[in-house]
């Protein structure tokens, strides 16, 4: 019975290395992820002793220790707490090259990240700061690793609607080096209606419109970021399951959902992985897609909520290849990069299950 165990052991190990190798050789997209969430407590105590900031743990163990989350507002809490450290232009370059660089290894060939400026200008640290680090160091990575990264200006939806208006003037001179405006934060209670008027000179600008809504708020807010924000994406959106006419809607209309299933499970959001309803909405037609979310806070890259998600629910090579493709058609690419990475992906024919067949043109996009 030993030698039986550790057979199985070892083919569940194999079994396991061989899923990650098949996800990280797949081109994909990573388009639900909070740069100031890719801080580890590595680099977290790096910075602060290196800007003379305290922090209120001894060693990153105890960091570690503290990301036990009940809901959403556990984790914020601890998440502004951490992104303190950033204060110089350099830390905010070594930040997003430290993610980009994880990125790559996952097998990552575009990422949409989100930015968080109201947590940065509200201690004081100028536009120019963080932007002139982030913009350096996508520049970097592109020409190190051939990766393509966009920012997406995200507004804190615990703070005024007049408050988002104040900061879109302040990004005024570097929306050049965005592709788009998002809505984070705390969501219940805080509607995604509040923010028209800052979407809607968003939109004057040329930038694309996404938005956080039914992770812990109700269907409701997913529909009112598409009919009021008029978003492109939705970002977890796990409880339009709720509302059948909307998930009718979402495949009617091809709106993507941006889920993040490790961060999920961690936040309450579902109990446990196997939960979890993205196989369920990925067989009824909607374009689900697999990111990290806050990937320092909750235990996983894009290729771990891969993994994860793949053992939980008995995923096959078809799904991760749509999950895959899902993401790439999913992007702000300008349509010639993203036909380029879907013929990358079409081409990776051993990728799929004998004899399935492969995506159509409209699968495609």
């Amino acid at each position: 019975m030993a030698l039986r165990r550790i057979a199985v052991h070892f083919y569940e190990l194999n079994r396991a290395m061989e899923i990650a190798s098949f996800i990280r050789s797949l081109p994909k997209a990573e388009l639900h992820v909070h740069i100031e969430g890719t801080l580890e407590p590595e680099m977290m105590f790096d910075l602060a002793a290196r800007n003379g900031i305290d922090l209120p743990f001894a060693t990153v163990e105890e960091v570690r220790e503290a990301y036990e989350f009940s809901d959403l507002q556990a984790f914020l809490d601890i998440y502004y707490r951490g992104a303190a450290v950033l204060v110089t232009e350099q830390d905010f370059f070594e930040l997003m090259l430290a993610y980009l660089e994880r990125a790559v290894a996952d097998g990552i060939r575009r990422a949409e990240i989100f930015f968080d400026p109201q947590a940065h200008t509200e201690r004081g640290i100028d536009f120019s700061v963080f932007m002139g680090g982030f913009a350096d160091a996508i520049d970097a990575a592109r020409e190190r690793w051939g990766i393509s990264a966009g920012m997406i200006m995200c507004f804190l939806r615990h703070l005024p609607g007049d408050a988002a208006v104040d900061t879109w003037n302040l990004a005024a001179p570097f929306v050049h080096r965005m592709i788009g405006v998002g809505l984070d934060s705390s969501e219940v209670g805080n509607p995604p209606e509040w923010f028209a008027e800052v979407y809607a000179r968003a939109r004057s600008a040329g930038l694309h419109a996404v938005a956080h809504a039914g992770e812990e708020g109700p269907p409701a807010y997913i529909t009112g970021a598409l009919d009021t924000l008029r978003v492109e994406r939705i970002d977890h959106g796990v409880r339009c399951e709720e509302d059948r006419a909307l998930v009718e809607r979402l495949v009617r209309e091809r709106i993507p959902l941006t889920m993040c299933p490790l961060s999920n499970v961690e936040l309450r959001v579902f109990d446990r992985l196997e939960d979890h309803n993205i196989k369920r909405l990925l067989d009824r037609g909607v374009r689900v897609t697999i990111n990290s979310d806050d990937p320092a806070y909750f235990g996983g890259y894009v290729l771990d909520n891969f993994v994860a998600t793949v053992e939980a629910l008995d995923l096959d090579r078809n799904d991760i290849v749509a999950l895959a493709r899902n993401s790439i058609g999913a992007t702000f690419l300008p349509d010639d990069e993203k036909a380029a990475l879907l013929e990358e992906l079409a081409e990776t024919g051993a990728a799929l299950e004998p004899g399935a067949p492969e995506p159509t043109q409209n699968e495609k996009g």
